[in-house]
């Protein structure tokens, strides 16, 4: 692609349209409005989501559950993942460089799929009983941040 092939996007180059400017536009009189309605008055607004009265569908919905706001997000790691490290001192920065979490503040979750062979030292915020389980009987230690 070079500057001698660029093209103007379709419909880029069309004038707008001009209500209002005599008959012989198509588009004289009654400016494209029709006649009489609500929407033919000038000032007239309507509000989002209404439909002519009838009950509109943000109203039909039933309303389902409710948002904790609360809730604390925790990102997981699985034990396997942690193998496949290499390390054997395991930090939530260590897991951020090698792109199994997302960013600094997030919280770690370890939970305890997969096994471990090597003795690690794995430092999260939470982890599941059976990880837990299966890094003390690896030989390493779980510490808690």
């Amino acid at each position: 692609m070079n500057l001698s092939t660029l093209k103007a996007p379709r419909k880029s180059s069309e004038n707008r349209k001009r209500v209002g400017r005599g008959m012989g536009s198509g588009m004289g009189k009654t400016s494209t409005r029709g006649h009489k309605g609500q929407r033919s008055r000038s000032g007239s607004r309507i509000m989002r989501g209404f439909e002519g009265g009838q009950m509109p569908l943000h109203r039909r919905l039933p309303k389902r559950g409710f948002t904790n706001i609360f809730r604390i997000e925790y990102e997981v790691v699985n034990l396997e993942k942690l193998a496949s490290l290499g390390d054997t001192e395991i930090t939530p920065e260590v897991l951020r460089k090698a792109g199994m979490v997302s960013s600094k503040k997030a919280l770690v979750k370890v939970l305890g799929a997969g096994e471990v062979s090597k003795a690690l030292t794995v430092h999260a915020h939470k982890f599941s009983k059976s990880a837990q389980e299966k890094i003390e009987k690896a030989g390493g230690t779980v510490q808690i941040l």
